[in-house]
């Protein structure tokens, strides 16, 4: 086993750059660039695709300028810009004496490759040296912190809360298969899943937040505004006070799913061979179900738990957060590729990628710990 996990742990480098090389490439063929998108806020139009899809007028001077809409922007301010976000670097001869500056007759600009700006920034990623954000002047790092307690309280009490509830939920349907409470309960859950969470958010909102009948949960932030002020146990609930609503709002989806996933499995396993042997033995049903059953049904369950982990965690509902006035990693994700903010975009993914990778080595090591059977090593040999 420690050669196995040894060997993916070394398959984790190249992994991780072949998703960051696939999507750098992507983005070279995306218009729109950060460029563009300062260019765009200094004219006040706000949005750099206006400029891509419609740029008309004077040809020979756009000609002069490799972004469109650049008209009437100094070409110093864009040699600047091209400098600052590392697309160009400024070069000087050989007795140039100070800092290197575009402004001095010693020095020029030249442009720097695909292949050449890739190749430093997975040097610096592999320091965990992730950047600046181009228009929010705070490293990648920082931004990433600032955003992480949203996406972990989404991510951590909903697949906690969705395995804790679905797993016996769905042990309890497939022991009763076919009488009322499977009925019931499985209508409601096909219920549940047709709901959409941002849909389910805005009527849990309606109905306690304030919006048309009880204020019982605040209605936007993680916290309160006095809460350095509260004691540890009134933290405790004010944090659980604010986050019950969000939370339920994500978990919703996973749950009906997790659910159904649970009952199949036990009812595939519960019609097997050594089941009605085990049985015939004189085993109690409880011994049948949790000695026998229980770790061969579940590890399809657990195969599932780092996409939904993960799922919830990096992608937690940009609509959700946005209705909760939560600034969590979906919202921040999401303006950084409007933006065009490639330090954050390429240094979350960065994160995002390694986690992922890291949590599908202990959903194996979950696989053991289920059913020690599985030899992981003997298999990849």
């Amino acid at each position: 086993m420690a050669a196995y996990i040894l060997r993916r742990l070394l398959l984790i480098i190249p992994t991780l750059i072949g998703i960051m090389l696939v999507n750098f490439t992507l983005t070279q063929f995306v218009p729109g660039g950060p460029i563009d998108q300062v260019i765009a806020r200094i004219q006040g139009e706000g949005d750099a695709f206006r400029n891509i899809a419609g740029a008309g007028g004077d040809t020979a001077q756009q000609a002069s300028s490799e972004y469109a809409g650049a008209r009437g922007i100094p070409p110093e301010l864009l040699d600047q810009l091209e400098v600052q976000m590392g697309f160009s670097r400024i070069v000087c001869t050989e007795g140039h004496e100070g800092a290197p500056d575009l402004k001095s007759p010693d020095c020029h600009k030249e442009k720097i490759g695909a292949f050449q700006r890739f190749m430093v920034m997975m040097g610096n990623y592999v320091r965990f040296d992730f950047g600046t954000s181009f228009f929010r002047s705070v490293s990648v790092t920082d931004l990433v912190i600032e955003k992480l307690p949203v996406s972990i309280t989404l991510g951590l009490w909903s697949t906690l809360i969705a395995y804790l509830i679905s797993i016996p939920l769905g042990i309890r349907k497939a022991v009763r298969d076919g009488t009322a409470f499977d009925t019931w309960t499985s209508s409601a859950i096909i219920i549940g899943y047709a709901i959409p969470g941002f849909l389910f958010a805005v009527l849990l909102m309606m109905l306690f937040a304030g919006g048309s009948y009880w204020q019982i949960f605040p209605l936007r932030g993680l916290t309160s505004d006095n809460f350095a002020d509260l004691s540890v146990w009134g933290k405790i609930k004010d944090y659980l006070w604010h986050i019950t609503l969000p939370v339920a709002a994500t978990t919703i989806a996973s749950f009906a799913t997790l659910t159904l996933l649970t009952k199949n499995s036990f009812l595939d396993e519960i019609n097997k061979q050594y089941v009605i042997t085990a049985r015939a033995k004189g085993l109690t049903e409880r011994r049948v179900l949790y000695g026998h059953v229980f770790r061969n049904a579940m590890l399809i369950v657990i195969a599932g738990f780092p996409a939904l982990f993960l799922g919830v965690f990096f992608g937690s509902s940009i609509l959700i957060e946005t209705i909760f006035s939560l600034d969590g990693l979906g919202r921040l994700g999401f303006e950084a590729a409007v933006q065009r903010d490639y330090p954050v975009i390429f240094g979350t993914l960065w994160v995002f990628g390694l986690l992922g990778l890291v949590v599908g080595i202990l959903s194996d090591l979950m696989y053991v710990f289920v059913d020690p059977r599985i030899d992981f090593e003997r298999r990849a040999g």
